[in-house]
Formats: C-alpha cells, sequence, structure tokens
C-alpha cells in the first residue's frame, strides 16, 4: 500500500508540474517594423511567421511605424499573413507614430487590428514624386480599382469598415485610434503589449483560442544577414551606395594602387543588392555616361568640360535613382521628396569634392617636369647643415632633395640650385636678398 501510494503521490506531483508548466509557457512574438516597407521586411514578416508556427507561440504581433513602402512587398506580406496558421496582431506602436500607405494596408488585413494612443493611418492614396520636387496623385482607374478591392476585400474578411478602406484611398482618409475603432477600423486602443495582451486573451482567431493573460513577450530578432540586409534595403542608403561606389572607382582608375576602385565595386554591389536590382535603366545610362565622361577627362585633360559634363550626368543619375513609380514604391508625396532630397544632395556635395579633386589632378598633370636644367637657378631651403664633404637635405617645391655643396650652409637658409647630379642636387649659398 505504501509503494502504490507513492506512486499515485508521483503521479499527481507530475500532472501538477507538467500543469504548471503548460501554464506559464504561453508565449507572444512581436516583429517591430519601423521604416519603409522593404523586400527584406518581407523575408522578415516570412522568418517570424516560421519560428511563430514551430516554437508553439500564441500570436505573432506586428508593430507598425511605418511611412509605407513597396507595394509588392506589401502584397507578399498580406498574402504570407493569410497563409500562415498563426494568429497575426498588427498593432500600430509606440504613442504618437503613423502607419501611412503600405502600414494601412497591412493592418487592416492582420487577424487583430489595434492601435496605440495618438497614433494615425492613412494616406493611402499612391503618389508620384517628379525630379523637380513636385507630386501628384496616381488617378488611373486600373490602378486605383486594384488597391481598392483589395483593401476593401480585406475589410470585409475581418468585419471591419469597407468603406473606410476604401477613401483611405480614394480620399486619403486618415484616422487616429479613437477615430479608427469608433469606425470599426480597428478592434482594439491599447497603451502598450502587455495591455493589448490582456485585451486580446479569449478572442478566437484562425480557430485557434488566444492565452495571451500574462503570456511572455519574445522580441523577435533577424539573424546578421536580414539585419544588414535591412539596412542596405532602405532605399536612400541603397542609393547613396550606389554613387559613392561610382565616385571611388573614378577615382581608383585616376590614382591606382590605393584601393579605391575595389572599395568603389563592394559599394556597388551593396547598393544593388539593397535595390534588389530592380534600378532605372536611364538612370544607369546616365550614370555609365557620367563615368566615361569623368575618365575622359582623367586621361586626357582639357579645360574640365567632360569632367563637368560627367558630374552632371551623375547627379542627374542620382535623381533618377529616386524611387518615385507607384508599381514599386507605394509611399506619401513627403516622404518621397525627403528620400530625394536625402540621396541628391550628398551626391551634390561629393560631385563638387570630386570636381576639386579632378582639377587638381588636371592641375598636376599639367604642370612641367622639373628635371636637370629646368632647376638650375631656383631657391630651395636647407633643412640640414651643408658644407663641403658634408651633404644633406634641402627642400624644393615640397618635395626633400639630397644635396651638396662647397659652402657651409646652415638649416632654414635659402639655396640656389646649381645643377643636378643624377639624383643630388648642387647647391650654393642664396646671395640674394
Amino acid at each position: 500500500m505504501r509503494v502504490k501510494a507513492l506512486f499515485l503521490f508521483l503521479f499527481a506531483f507530475l500532472l501538477l508540474t507538467s500543469a504548471a508548466s503548460n501554464a506559464s509557457c504561453e508565449k507572444v512574438l512581436v516583429l517591430e517594423m519601423s521604416d519603409s516597407i522593404t523586400p527584406v521586411s518581407d523575408d522578415m514578416v516570412n522568418n517570424a511567421l516560421a519560428i511563430a508556427e514551430t516554437e508553439d507561440y500564441e500570436a505573432l504581433i506586428i508593430t507598425l511605424n511605418t511611412p509605407g513602402g513597396g507595394l509588392q512587398e506589401t502584397l507578399n506580406i498580406i498574402e504570407s499573413i493569410d497563409a500562415s496558421p498563426v494568429p497575426v496582431i498588427g498593432y500600430v506602436y509606440p504613442e504618437g507614430t503613423k502607419a501611412w500607405s503600405a502600414g494601412t494596408l497591412i493592418l487592416i488585413s492582420t487577424d487583430m487590428a489595434a492601435m496605440a494612443p495618438f497614433t494615425v493611418i492613412g494616406s493611402a492614396q499612391p503618389v508620384q514624386a517628379s525630379p523637380a520636387g513636385g507630386s501628384e496623385p496616381i488617378n488611373d482607374s486600373k490602378i486605383i480599382n486594384a488597391i481598392v478591392a483589395l483593401s476593401k476585400e480585406k475589410a470585409s474578411k475581418h468585419d471591419r469598415n469597407v468603406t473606410a478602406a476604401e477613401l483611405f484611398i480614394t480620399e486619403n482618409l486618415n484616422l487616429n485610434a479613437e477615430e479608427a475603432k469608433n469606425s470599426n477600423v480597428v478592434e482594439y486602443i491599447a497603451e502598450d503589449i502587455p495591455d493589448l495582451l490582456e485585451q486580446v486573451d479569449g478572442e478566437t482567431i484562425k480557430n485557434r483560442q488566444l492565452n495571451t493573460s500574462g503570456a511572455d513577450i519574445v522580441n523577435y530578432e533577424p539573424g546578421l544577414n536580414l539585419y544588414l540586409m535591412n539596412i542596405i534595403s532602405n532605399p536612400i542608403i541603397s542609393s547613396l551606395l550606389l554613387m559613392i561606389g561610382i565616385y571611388a572607382i573614378v577615382l581608383g582608375i585616376s590614382s591606382p594602387g590605393a584601393g579605391a576602385e575595389i572599395f568603389g565595386a563592394i559599394l556597388i554591389a551593396l547598393g544593388l543588392i539593397g535595390m534588389g536590382f530592380d534600378v532605372n535603366v536611364a538612370a544607369l545610362f546616365l550614370i555609365g555616361v557620367g563615368v566615361v565622361l569623368l575618365i575622359l577627362e582623367l586621361q586626357a585633360p582639357g579645360f574640365g568640360i567632360f569632367g563637368i559634363a560627367g558630374i552632371v550626368c551623375l547627379i542627374a543619375g542620382s535623381i533618377f535613382l529616386v524611387p518615385m513609380d507607384f508599381p514599386r514604391w507605394y509611399t506619401p508625396a513627403d516622404v518621397q521628396r525627403s528620400m530625394m532630397f536625402y540621396i541628391v544632395i550628398p551626391t551634390i556635395i561629393i560631385g563638387l569634392f570630386f570636381a576639386f579633386a579632378i582639377y587638381k589632378v588636371v592641375q598636376a598633370k599639367g604642370r612641367k617636369p622639373i628635371i636637370g636644367e629646368e632647376m638650375s637657378g631656383e631657391i630651395a631651403e636647407a633643412i640640414d647643415p651643408i658644407s663641403e664633404g658634408n651633404p644633406g637635405y634641402v627642400r624644393y617645391s615640397g618635395e626633400y632633395w639630397k644635396a651638396r655643396s662647397e659652402d657651409t650652409i646652415s638649416p632654414e637658409e635659402k639655396v640656389e640650385i646649381l645643377e643636378k647630379d643624377g639624383p643630388v642636387l648642387i647647391v650654393r649659398k642664396f646671395k640674394g636678398k
């Protein structure tokens, strides 16, 4: 009997500890999207969904703080959310942030939608910016109708306000958290993630009842490859990498041996990877012409015409590198203008610096070589004491030359160059004033 009682006690103990373990292992995964929507955003969502599924997370929370981004990447993210068995909660967070354009589409496509106080969603009409800095909304019915249909379909699927989903695009409707909840665009207003978890506890999503009250919050950490890709896929960073790389290659060609061309090739590769190799052909053509003109200026210097034309081509190419085409980018006009500013202005500054460098190179190449008789009569300055049988160094035109003299010369005294004997200058004391 004592043995039987002991077994019963152990069995009950194991059941209790197992239940306690199960009760304490609920966890949610939090993915932060706090920049433009890029191809890496798509990869990160897929990776987070896979982790949440394989490691049995209660839900994936995607926090949104974005001005918008790539349309294709947004569509990919929406498809991934729909296809995954993991409950996905969209949350505009923290306070005072926004989820515009692509961010709004993602939010209304999540299984549960929430906003922190004083956050804003909307402004989802596609806008095309011009190189001159202006912008105009795209009213092509083919494009607008496609996005409206998608937005309404996702809102309808999750029993949300279909009219608001349409007005986000056709009228650039913007809603704060209170307005969005009262209009049935989002289900919750939450101060922070723990508050959100308490509110959604017990909800049924994708045939799963959420058990999120007091759940552990695990922040998604991308792998090193995704982390680096997330940095270089920013359109501003990738465009600057490409332009600086081009300047470095031209500089490397003009001054071989410094390794600038290798550095430039690496930067260009990183820039193209960050852009997803989706680069404007006209921009590449202008940049290519600019590089050729700069090389011509360095190899056959004239009056700087080639150099100036080359820099103009590079600057124009950088302008066309700014993502403005709607099928690729789905970003508000003010964000596109700021992107243009941060890409073009540094390119102009680098171009001006490079123009100065070209000028100095051309000036140096145009200078007559100083050898032999052409140095005769020139004035130098003694660096060391020099006397008969005791040579020393003199400085001439910023260069140090070994010199000998029959005179006794002290340091810092001026000397006159008489002639050049191999690598040694023959000098005497300068007798002028």
